[in-house]
């Protein structure tokens, strides 16, 4: 991708309404938008991000056995009616077509997904089913904030499970947690589990994900030294007192819930008549369960998990793009008219001795044909490469926007670089850039992206 085609660019200013790190960076780095409070458009850099977290999302639920479906986000009012939270539950979407009809926009899934399991469920060799979505949810928040931490409309991941007995789903719950570690790590923040309430409809407590960061709505109860932690909430130690498990010293930190699980047991399935017949000719109501991993929240934790005073730094797994590739042509060198085409494919950047004796606009083309051989070389290679190919910009202004971006590698063309046949190297998260040779600049940038 051309930096200079890149729809969303960067920016210095910003609503001063804009608090949370996550905002502000991904704002400023034309990820997302606001459209209003709690509302946000996902730009093509923004996109990017987290089509890659719903990726590996969708990898680790595939190798857990579930299967991937689309639930529908208009839901009939009869069905919330159904398990009696057409007005319990405060943050849902209501509204009415024109016909007179009542539904109400998906804040969560259990009233449609039980129906339609029970359509394909009779016998217990029907049992487990095993479904996921990533889909968009509508809560009716009334007071939005920390950016993609809390919001109006969102994108979550959920997956439900129907079980024979509670044994089978509580079997089934270490593989989940498991799974959800694995997608942390991937992405890049460190997750502890912690336990809390079950809430109204699980039949124990439930286990949250939380990465703790200052910028975290929840306060979460550690161990200095094993792996124990409750929500402050629902919580049986104290700060400052033992730890259960180890009996070491337990302390507090802020944490941002970014999944969780939840033994719905039968509610669901006793209201929506979901039952099947056991080997013995009985007839059993399914029991079920729930786990929830927001992953637009997840963009916006990866983000407060790692950013500096210059900006973000993404995951080489999530980053929008593997390489940042900055042309440092001076301004006015390729303005106007003459400005040189790129070159075509396979052909090597000017070394050294080719530069030799040239001056002024010969040099700045040659700079320019030089970064634009090794983007497609870099792009034959399998990198996923931006391009700051722009004219008339200061190498200032483009290292800038490359530190606020946060792509993992920057790669620079200019004239030293030209003048030792060589490419200027810089990991986002290094404070030094070294210069490595021509020659060895695609074996070097393959094994960065392997390691």
């Amino acid at each position: 991708m051309h930096y200079s085609q890149l729809f969303g660019k960067t920016r210095k200013n910003i609503s001063a309404e804009t608090e949370s790190t996550n905002a502000k960076l991904l704002i400023r780095g034309g990820f997302i938008e606001p459209v209003a409070a709690g509302i946000f458009a996902w730009l093509p850099l923004g996109l990017r991000v987290l089509r890659k977290v719903e990726n590996i999302v969708r990898e680790e639920m595939v190798n857990l056995g579930a299967q991937e479906v689309l639930l529908p986000a208009l839901h009939p009012k009869e069905a919330w009616e159904k398990t009696g939270r057409w007005k319990s539950f405060d943050v849902l979407y209501r509204l009415k077509s024109q016909s007179g009809k009542e539904f109400a926009l998906g804040a969560t899934h259990e009233e449609v997904i039980t129906p339609v399991v029970k359509a394909f469920v009779q016998s217990y060799r029907d049992l487990p089913v095993k479904l996921f979505q990533i889909q968009t949810k509508f809560r009716d928040e009334l007071r939005p904030k920390s950016g993609l931490l809390r919001g109006r409309e969102f994108g979550m991941k959920d997956l439900y499970s129907f079980h024979r007995t509670s044994d089978e789903l509580q079997a089934f719950l270490p593989e989940v947690t498991r799974a959800y570690l694995e997608i942390f790590e991937r992405c890049g923040v460190s997750a502890r589990v912690a336990t809390a309430s079950g809430g109204a409809f699980s039949k124990d407590h439930s286990f949250e994900f939380q990465v703790t960061t200052p910028a975290g709505e929840d306060r979460i109860l550690l161990c200095s030294s094993c792996d124990f932690a409750e929500n402050a909430e629902i919580a049986v130690v104290k700060l400052g007192g033992k730890c259960p498990r180890c009996g070491k010293k337990i302390r507090e930190e802020k944490g941002i819930e970014v999944g969780n699980t939840f033994n719905l047991g039968t509610t669901f399935t006793d209201i929506f008549d979901l039952e099947y017949e056991t080997e013995e000719g009985r007839r059993e109501k399914a029991v079920m369960g729930c786990f929830g991993l927001g992953t637009t929240r997840l963009v916006g934790t990866i983000v407060e998990a790692n950013y500096d005073e210059r900006g973000i730094m993404w995951p080489k797994t999530v980053a929008p793009f593997d390489v940042h590739l900055v042309a440092l042509v001076p301004r006015g060198g390729l303005a106007g008219k003459g400005a040189p085409r790129p070159a075509a494919q396979g052909t090597r950047p000017v070394s050294a001795q080719g530069t030799a004796g040239t001056t002024g606009r010969g040099r700045h083309e040659e700079v320019h044909a030089a970064a634009d051989a090794l983007y497609g070389e870099l792009r034959r290679a399998g990198a996923d490469v931006l391009f700051d190919d722009r004219e008339n910009v200061s190498a200032g202004e483009k290292f800038a926007d490359a530190d606020l971006l946060g792509v993992p590698l920057r790669l620079v063309v200019s004239e030293k670089t030209l003048k030792a046949d060589s490419v200027e190297w810089k990991e986002r998260g290094s404070a030094e850039a070294k210069l490595v040779s021509r020659d060895e600049i695609i074996k070097a940038v393959e094994g960065f992206l392997r390691a």
